[in-house]
């Protein structure tokens, strides 16, 4: 049985993605500085750690087969755009600790979920925005630092996996929802929240929404998407152009005219809007997927784990560990 492990475990993609590994058989722990909010985990173990540090990641990785990592100190726009400092700093630790335990400790294949906010701000300015391509990150122009410490790890999977030989994914979620997820408390994503408002107007009320309301990006449900963060479900395998880290990318094709309208719909009441000019703005506002890799036909198999031989952990080969901080 592969020995699993999924960071970020007590947020909203990460709770989904063990119990969707559970039900295939997996052994899973999961690691989070916090327990899921809606429900208990299904993890075989769960353990609260603070993976910015090192000891913390050694203690997570020890005796995994396989690494989800999620782990990510992140929320809406209104939490992305004003926090750049301590995003950058917590999440660069995360994931170069988390990824350098995991070779340390043996792990053979590593998932890194990575965010549509890699692309560049000058692809998606204008309404009649060209879809975007996993290609299309660079020359990189990312919108903060969110964004750019993505793209980073992006990178670090793929010097790792060349270096080392730790096979490494990518996947580039865009804005995820659906059941179990944050709705208020200032974390949450756009959809979540103006849900939230609109169950909470009263009928024929008014709700406020940042920007004009006429944002158009694409948004898939995660109860149709989340669990697909897994295996087989992956729709393509692709090299990265600078290293042996594969890259993919799973969306729905979904530019709905009028986000606010679709929102208001779905909790059966007729509500007005009032375009906000709050400073942080809306976050991008025209940002489609373009999913033709994602749809094209991939042969991929299930394959025996690789990570133990001769019943010895895989040997990566490294024996520096970094200084604690």
């Amino acid at each position: 049985m592969e020995r699993t492990l999924v960071t970020g475990a007590g947020g909203f993609i990460g709770h989904h993605l063990v119990a969707r590994l559970k039900q295939e058989g997996h052994w899973v722990r999961g690691v989070d500085i916090k327990l899921p909010e809606f429900g208990a985990s299904d993890a075989d173990e769960f353990e609260i750690l603070d993976l910015r540090r090192w000891d913390a990641c050694l203690e997570a990785t020890r005796g995994i087969d396989q690494v989800y990592a999620l782990a990510a100190d992140m929320g809406g726009m209104g939490f992305i755009s004003s926090n750049h400092s301590r995003i950058l700093h917590n999440n660069a630790l995360i994931n170069l600790h988390t990824m350098h335990a995991a070779v340390l400790n043996g792990a053979c294949r590593y998932f890194y979920s990575s965010s549509a906010c890699v692309y560049p701000e000058y692809l998606q300015l204008e309404e009649n925005v060209v879809p975007l391509k996993e290609e299309d990150a660079f020359p990189a122009a990312p919108q903060d630092a969110y964004g750019w410490e993505k793209l980073f790890t992006e990178l670090l999977c793929g010097y790792y996996a060349s270096d080392y030989g730790i096979d490494t994914r990518v996947l580039r979620f865009h804005n995820i929802y659906g059941p179990l997820g944050t709705y208020e408390g200032g974390r949450e994503k756009a959809p979540a929240a103006l849900c939230r408002k609109a169950a909470l107007a009263e009928d024929g009320g008014q709700i406020e929404i940042w920007g004009d309301g006429a944002a158009t990006p694409t948004t898939p449900s995660c109860w149709q998407r989340s669990a697909g963060s897994r295996g087989p479900t992956f729709r393509t395998d692709c090299r990265a152009p600078t290293s042996g880290s594969r890259r993919e990318s799973r969306d729905d094709d979904c530019h709905p005219p009028s986000r606010r309208d679709c929102r208001a719909r779905r909790t059966g009441r007729i509500v007005d809007h009032a375009p906000s000019g709050h400073p942080r703005g809306g976050g991008q506002r025209y940002r489609h997927a373009d999913c033709a890799r994602a749809n094209r036909p991939v042969d991929i198999q299930r394959r025996a784990p690789v990570c133990v031989r001769d019943g010895r952990p895989r040997d990566h080969g490294v024996t520096a560990r970094p200084a604690t901080p």
